[in-house]
C-alpha cells in the first residue's frame, strides 16, 4: 500500500531528496531515513544534510519506483516515485487513491508510465 507519490525532476539524489524531506517534515515531522534503490539514482551518499539535520539513506533494492521514508524508529511511509520524464497526473491521482491497493509498478504500468522504467519494454 502506498502513502503517496513523489515526482523528482532528475535522478540526482542530492538535488531532489532535500525538497522531499523538507515537504514531509512539515507534514509528518522529522525524517530520519529514506530507503531507496541505489541502482536507480546517481551517486547516492550514505547521508544527506537537510536544513541542519542528518538524513540517513538506506541502500537496498526497494525498486526504483518506490522510496521508503522513516520518521522516528518505527513509522514508515511508502511513496511511489514517478519517473522524471513521465506523464504524472494519472499516476499521482492513482497513488493517493484512498482505496487503492496497487503496487507502485502496477500503478506506473496501468498509467502508461511503465515503459519508462528500467527493465520494461516500450
Amino acid at each position: 500500500m502506498l502513502d503517496g507519490a513523489w515526482w523528482p525532476r532528475s535522478r540526482d539524489v542530492g538535488a531532489e531528496l532535500p525538497g522531499l524531506v523538507r515537504a514531509l517534515t512539515e507534514h509528518i515531522g522529522p525524517v530520519s531515513s529514506v530507503g531507496l534503490d541505489t541502482a536507480a539514482w546517481d551517486d547516492v551518499p550514505a547521508r544527506l544534510l537537510v536544513d541542519g539535520r542528518s538524513v540517513h539513506l538506506d541502500r537496498y533494492p526497494v525498486g526504483d519506483d518506490t522510496v521508503i521514508v522513516t520518521r522516528g524508529d518505527h513509522d514508515h511511509f511508502s511513496l511511489l516515485v514517478v519517473p522524471p520524464r513521465a506523464s504524472r497526473e494519472a499516476a499521482l491521482a492513482r497513488a493517493v487513491d484512498a482505496g487503492g491497493t496497487d503496487s507502485a509498478r502496477q500503478i506506473l504500468v496501468a498509467t502508461g508510465i511503465g515503459s519508462e522504467l528500467p527493465g520494461e519494454e516500450s
